[in-house]
């Protein structure tokens, strides 16, 4: 469960259009753009919290996302 959460905190990180090459449902898609709008520090953990387990969803692929992150960090020259 923490390696989702650490997955979506990775998400959330992502500029909007690194974000926009990932295939995300929408639902987590939404929670995840939701998540940078926050600022207080306890709600942004309790919606990584939710984002995360919304990966765990039966049709989020934790791997297919990694995938995309990997590439991403590779097209920046692995600097993360």
């Amino acid at each position: 469960m923490h390696e989702l959460q650490r997955l979506g905190e990775q998400l959330v990180a992502l500029a909007p259009p690194q974000l926009a090459r990932i295939d995300l449902p929408d639902a987590l898609r939404e929670q995840v753009e939701l998540a940078r709008s926050i600022r207080a520090r306890e709600a942004l953990r309790r919606q990584l919290q939710y984002v995360g387990r919304l990966m765990r969803g039966d049709n989020v692929s934790a791997d297919a996302i990694r995938s995309a992150l990997a590439r991403i960090d590779r097209a920046r020259g692995g600097a993360r």
